[in-house]
């Protein structure tokens, strides 16, 4: 499968709490955080719900 290199780029604070905790769902908590995840429907929602503070690679 294909994977994605995913960094958070935008502060959480004052963010919505459903925000919040799908960025902690896939381990971002500090603006710099890095994660390689596997390409799924599942992460596809969770990168639609944070785009805005995110950015998103292919690996």
């Amino acid at each position: 499968m294909a994977q994605v290199k995913i960094t958070l780029s935008k502060s959480l604070i004052g963010r919505l709490d459903k925000q919040q905790k799908t960025a902690a769902s896939l381990g971002l908590k500090k603006i710099g955080d890095v994660t390689v995840q596997e390409k799924t429907p599942v992460l596809d929602g969770k990168i639609a719900v944070i785009s805005h503070l995110i950015t998103v690679e292919n690996v």
